[in-house]
C-alpha cells in the first residue's frame, strides 16, 4: 500500500510526498515551492529520500535547489527536459527503484504539455503533473494534438482503479466544460454534486480513480460518440479520428478558459 500525503501550494497546485505506510521517509513530487514542504515535513516528523519532477514549469520545480541545499538526496526527472538541480534524468520505460523508500515506479514519457513531461505509475497511483487533469488535461504549450492525444490513451489504458494524482485542484472547473460538451451524462452531473460538496469542506478532490475520469473526462472520451457528435458541432464539419476530436474539444475549452 502507498500513503500519500497532499501538500498545498500556491493558489491550486499540490505536492505530493508519497511513502509506504508508518514510515517517515517520503519521495517528493513536483516541489514548486519549498516552503509549505519544509514546514509539512517538519510537523510531521518526515524525511525526505528523492524528489520526482514531471516536468520543468516553474510551479513544478522552484523548490527544488531549497530542499536540495538542505537534503542530500537525489532529482528524478525528464531526459529531454532541463530540470533545475537534476541529478538523475530518466526516460521512458525505465523504472525507478527507489530503496530508501521500498518503492518502485515506472516511467511514462508523456508528451504534450511540455515536450519532455513524463509519468510515474506505481502501488496503485499515478503521478501525472499536468498531463491528465481531474475532468480535464493540460494545455499544449510545446506539444501537438496527436502527442497529448496518445498521451492520454497510454493512460487510459492503464488499470481502471490507478489513483490520479495530478498536480492542481481544477476539478470543478474542468466539469463545468465536460457538462457543456456532454449535457446529458449522468455521471458527470452527479461528480460536480459530489465534488461541490467537498469544496464546500474545503477537501481536495484530488486523487481520483481512472474510472471516474474515463466516465466523466471529455478528453479522455474522444472516441465516445456523444463527445464525437459534440466536438464536431463546436468544428462544423467532420471529423475523421480521436486526435482530431481531442484537438477539437481542446480547442474548444481554450476558447472559454
Amino acid at each position: 500500500m502507498l500513503e500519500v500525503r497532499c501538500v498545498p501550494a500556491f493558489d491550486d497546485n499540490y505536492i505530493w510526498l508519497p511513502g509506504l505506510p508508518g514510515s517517515r521517509r517520503v519521495a517528493i513530487v513536483d516541489p514548486g515551492d519549498a516552503e509549505p514542504v519544509l514546514a509539512y515535513l517538519s510537523t510531521h516528523g518526515l524525511e525526505p529520500a528523492a524528489i520526482l519532477v514531471t516536468h520543468h514549469h516553474g510551479d513544478h520545480t522552484g523548490g527544488i535547489c531549497d530542499l536540495t541545499a538542505r537534503y542530500d538526496i537525489p532529482v528524478y526527472g525528464p531526459a529531454r527536459e532541463r530540470i533545475p538541480g537534476m541529478t538523475h534524468p530518466v526516460s521512458d520505460g525505465e523504472r525507478l527503484e527507489l530503496e530508501a523508500l521500498g518503492l518502485e515506479f515506472e516511467v511514462m514519457e508523456t508528451p504534450g504539455h511540455t515536450r519532455g513531461h513524463v509519468c510515474y505509475l506505481g502501488h496503485g497511483a499515478l503521478f501525472c503533473g499536468d498531463t491528465l487533469f481531474t475532468a480535464g488535461c493540460g494545455r499544449l504549450f510545446e506539444g501537438t494534438p496527436q502527442q497529448m492525444h496518445a498521451s492520454l490513451s497510454r493512460i487510459a489504458a492503464l488499470p481502471q482503479a490507478t489513483l490520479i494524482y495530478c498536480a492542481h485542484e481544477y476539478t470543478a472547473t474542468n466539469l463545468r466544460f465536460a457538462r457543456v460538451v456532454e449535457p446529458d451524462n449522468p455521471d458527470i452531473l452527479a461528480r460536480i454534486d459530489e465534488v461541490a460538496r467537498r469544496r464546500a469542506r474545503h477537501e481536495a478532490t484530488v486523487p481520483a480513480p481512472l474510472l471516474q475520469e474515463l466516465k466523466t473526462n471529455p478528453f479522455l472520451r474522444c472516441g465516445v460518440p456523444e463527445v464525437v457528435t459534440a466536438a464536431e458541432g463546436f468544428a462544423g464539419h467532420a471529423l475523421p479520428d480521436g486526435a482530431s476530436v481531442f484537438a477539437t474539444v481542446r480547442h474548444w475549452k481554450d476558447t472559454l478558459d
